[in-house]
């Protein structure tokens, strides 16, 4: 058999913490924290990922390679989430008209006529 014996205590300990974290995440969930509900939930969801992926995924006994890979897919999910909330920030440079009939494009006037050239008076 290869690779790393961890002992299985160490495996409970993590469990447990993921237990703890669960339970933190739903009780936090009930609680109105109006626009922070989301940062509080993402924040107690790498805090679970940062114990998964060394233990349970091995990464901590792993090679430079993994290492490597796993970092580069961090920097890859950074870009996207930098983009996403780039685009979710200049939503409010368009103006928004305010109804449909300000959205309209103006129509151009009626010309006007001559009275002298149609010979009317």
């Amino acid at each position: 058999m290869l690779g790393q014996i961890v002992p299985k205590k160490t495996y409970f300990l993590i469990f447990g913490a993921l237990l703890a974290l669960t339970a933190l995440t739903t009780s936090v969930a009930y609680v109105n924290l109006a626009q922070w509900n989301t940062i509080v939930a993402l924040t107690i969801a790498c805090c679970k990922a940062t114990l998964v992926v060394p233990f349970f995924m091995h990464l901590r006994w792993s090679t430079r390679l993994m290492r490597v890979v796993l970092l580069s897919a961090l920097l890859w999910l950074a870009i996207l989430i930098s983009l996403t909330t780039t685009d979710f920030f200049s939503h409010n440079w368009t103006p928004i008209p305010e109804s449909w009939e300000t959205s309209r494009l103006p129509l151009p006037s009626p010309p006007v006529q001559d009275e002298s050239r149609t010979g009317r008076q």
